[in-house]
């Protein structure tokens, strides 16, 4: 999707996509893909990839070393993202993800991001979003990221990647799930 959209990533950028299932084994639903340009104390950027209809989970960034958490800039490069924040929520939101009726999300306020638009999302707020139809490209533009610090509503979640050796695909037994989601 990248290379279709125009970016240009370095063989070691395309080496280190991080492939997030949030332990969930669902990838296709709920998970994304990741470019990390730079993460440094002070600023984060990123890439983030989504299929069509793929959910990042409902989540907040708290405090964390004297910080107020990471305060994130989401830009939409590519496709539509369907951005949910507290706030007062939409009506009929456009988006319902699997576990919506057991709790695992709970902010509805609807935020629509077109390519070229921005919406900037607080330090310790919850938010989660989707992929629109045809998948969605999504910089990120942030303070420092500490993924392991995340939390999140859905205690079924876990943030950090998983590899086992005796995950099944159509590649056959033993490719482990890393591998597969690099193919």
């Amino acid at each position: 999707m990248l290379s279709e959209a125009g970016f240009i990533l370095t063989d070691e950028e395309r080496d280190y996509i991080e492939v997030a299932d949030f332990g969930l084994s669902e990838l296709e639903q709920t998970g994304l893909e990741v470019v990390v340009y730079v993460n440094t104390q002070r600023v984060c950027a990123k890439e983030i990839v989504m299929f069509p209809g793929q959910t990042c989970p409902e989540h907040r960034h708290p405090p964390f070393d004297g910080t107020p958490g990471k305060e994130e800039t989401f830009r939409c490069r590519r496709g539509l993202v369907y951005l949910y924040l507290e706030g007062p929520p939409a009506e009929q939101p456009s988006c319902w993800p699997a576990k919506a009726d057991r709790g695992a999300y709970t902010v509805w306020h609807e935020v629509v991001l077109r390519p070229g638009e921005q919406q900037l999302v607080s330090p310790n707020t919850l938010h989660w979003f989707q992929a629109g139809p045809d998948g969605a490209i999504v910089s990120e533009f942030s303070t420092q990221s500490r993924d392991d610090l995340d939390v999140f509503t859905d205690p079924d979640i876990a943030r950090t990647t998983v590899v086992t050796s005796n995950w099944v695909s159509a590649g056959g037994e033993g490719e482990d799930a890393a591998a597969a989601a690099h193919r």
